[in-house]
């Protein structure tokens, strides 16, 4: 890791038919629009699909770091994010993001060591942990028999 503080620089430039061009050094462009919710066209990213892809994005990353720091053997992993858009203290927020994860390992590992993998992640989750809406963590463990071949059957 470089040393902190870091910075990220995204450049946003928005056409006359609703349409915005993301864009960052090193990456290609993203095309992005408001969500249908908000008269868009319901086709592209949005700036709400784009924070709650980017918690469950970074949860993910997160995780490989983590599970690889601790030893814990998987063998798949699935992050699915929803947020919750809302009026809180009068003004409209993400309140809460759900991150739904599903982790197939190796018969053998321990439930214990998956759980606590995923507890240090949603700790450590830059994005999650950036946010103000409350996180909650629902985790589903896999346990699968490997063939010769490292195969899941």
């Amino acid at each position: 890791m470089l040393p902190l503080p870091h910075r990220y620089v995204v450049t946003a430039v928005p056409d006359r038919g609703g349409e915005v061009r993301l864009t960052t050094p090193g990456a290609g462009a993203l095309a992005t629009a408001a969500p249908i919710e908000f008269g868009g066209p319901g086709d592209l990213w949005s700036p709400e699909t784009l924070l709650v892809g980017a918690a469950a994005d970074c949860f993910a990353i997160t995780f490989r770091g983590v599970a690889r720091a601790s030893q814990l053997a998987w063998t798949e992993m699935i992050c699915e994010a929803s947020g919750t858009l809302d009026r809180a203290d009068g003004v409209m927020r993400f309140t809460r993001i759900d991150l739904d994860v599903r982790v197939a390992v190796p018969e053998g590992v321990s439930d214990a060591l998956v759980h606590r993998v995923l507890d240090k992640v949603k700790r450590n989750c830059l994005i999650t942990s950036s946010l103000n809406a409350d996180i909650h963590l629902h985790a589903t463990i896999d346990a699968r028999t490997i063939d010769a071949d490292g195969c899941a059957v």
